[in-house]
């Protein structure tokens, strides 16, 4: 009964959903190229892949906050076994992009199938993996029970449930008590996800508490950062400016840096601002709030590599591209990480931290529960609770070098320390392979 009533919701709610996600395929771009693929349709471009020897580890990773953890993982699980292939799977177009400029043969990456029988079914059968990874929540009922019935063990590897979740979730408990014992293992971030977890069906003696694998990233590839550096360089703006990175932000954030920057720069000419929103396709919007504020901006996605350098040396840099952003981490001389100030959630401050930045969030690090008590302890970042006071703590930080530098070095300490849960679960995964 319990499946049968999913399996009639599911299909409806996608529907009603369809224009939405219609919608944001026309402005965000990028849904059109492997559409199919969400109805485990596979074109003459994988089918190789797919057909290559041996079973796939298949990786289900949201969007771009789960792949990083999910590309650490594959390194590892890699070292285990040379001969392991990947299959990645993500929902976003922007995920997509990122995992298709990461991966190669023999390692395929294509957008995950809806979950309803047939359709998963049939990738099931496709893909024919050796076991199914489930990167922090990813909890899709019919793939789990589907690869159940043909002997694919699954795993859920930096698992997560808020307490709002948590909430949300208990109303489901007839629900999830019997999908969550169908998963093979736990690999759990904290003792409270997993109390949270085992509360709403989960058995408790297949839980590990493995710590949050965000920690295990490495530092920004140095071609990255020289990519970066070369962008400002020929845009005019010198090793000797303070470089202010804002990065994955949101509506509302742009905004309040621009308003810090522009009342500062006069007194401050050696300061210098790079936007990086989280949705490239807001573009129009910050530059417009750019040109509100009288600034100049050169737009990332407008000059190339290779292109010759601009007429004046632009106010602002606006880095409208994908795959970018750690690059501009690792040469900023301060970091603010968005969606935390105007919206909730919070972005994964463990990137520019890995690279030794002073780090910056608002007050709204929901997704980030046992990161953000981490950092708090450590003293590795500056929280602040509003724009005013986001503005001054950017105008100290900016204007002395020494605080910025002891931040960095707690916050490379903290990363340092938190490390090696990947490890933990790809000898997990490693030994519940089937062949």
């Amino acid at each position: 009964m319990i499946w049968w009533l999913y399996n009639l919701v599911f299909p409806v709610a996608y529907a009603c959903l369809l224009p939405h996600f219609l919608l944001r395929m026309m402005r965000r771009g990028g849904y059109r190229r492997g559409f199919l693929q969400r109805f485990a349709r596979y074109g003459r471009d994988v089918a190789p892949l797919l057909d290559a020897p041996g079973r796939p580890v298949w990786i289900q990773a949201v969007s771009v906050g789960e792949l990083a953890v999910a590309f650490s993982l594959m390194d590892e699980l890699r070292r285990l076994d040379p001969a392991v292939r990947f299959v990645l799977t993500c929902n976003t177009s922007t995920g997509h992009a990122l995992a298709l400029k990461r991966l190669v043969a023999p390692d395929v990456t294509l957008y995950f199938p809806m979950d309803v029988p047939g359709v998963m079914a049939r990738a099931l059968d496709r893909i024919r993996p050796s076991a199914i990874v489930l990167v922090e929540n990813e909890i899709w009922p019919n793939w789990i029970r589907l690869a159940g019935k043909r002997g694919i063990p699954a795993v859920m590897v930096n698992g997560r449930i808020s307490a709002h979740s948590h909430k949300g979730y208990r109303k489901l408990r007839p629900f999830t008590r019997d999908l969550l014992p169908r998963i093979r293992w736990f690999c759990m971030q904290t003792e409270g996800d997993r109390d949270r977890l085992v509360d709403i069906g989960a058995p408790a003696d297949r839980m590990e508490i493995t710590g949050s694998a965000k920690y295990d990233i490495s530092p920004t590839p140095p071609e990255a950062r020289a990519r970066a550096r070369a962008v400002l360089d020929r845009a005019g703006i010198g090793p000797d400016r303070r470089i202010l990175v804002g990065g994955s932000t949101w509506d509302g954030e742009e905004a309040a840096l621009l308003d810090f920057y522009a009342r500062n720069r006069a007194a401050h000419p050696d300061w210098f601002l790079v936007l990086v929103p989280r949705h490239a396709e807001r573009r129009a919007a910050v530059l417009e709030a750019i040109a509100a504020r009288g600034l100049t901006v050169l737009q990332r996605s407008q000059f190339p590599d290779g292109a010759p350098a601009p007429a004046a040396i632009p106010d602002v840099l606006l880095v409208d591209t994908t795959g970018e952003l750690r690059g501009f981490y690792a040469v900023a001389d301060v970091v603010f990480v968005g969606k935390s100030l105007t919206q909730d959630g919070g972005q994964n401050p463990i990137e520019p931290a890995r690279d030794g930045r002073p780090v910056v969030v608002g007050p709204h690090m929901e997704n980030f529960p046992s990161v953000s008590d981490d950092f708090a302890r450590a003293g590795a970042w500056v929280q602040v609770k509003d724009a005013q006071e986001l503005e001054a703590v950017l105008s100290r930080l900016l204007s002395d070098p020494a605080e910025c530098a002891h931040l960095g070095t707690a916050a490379t300490s903290l990363v340092d320390h938190q490390a090696g849960a990947t490890r933990r679960m790809a000898a997990r995964i490693h030994a519940f392979r089937v062949p």
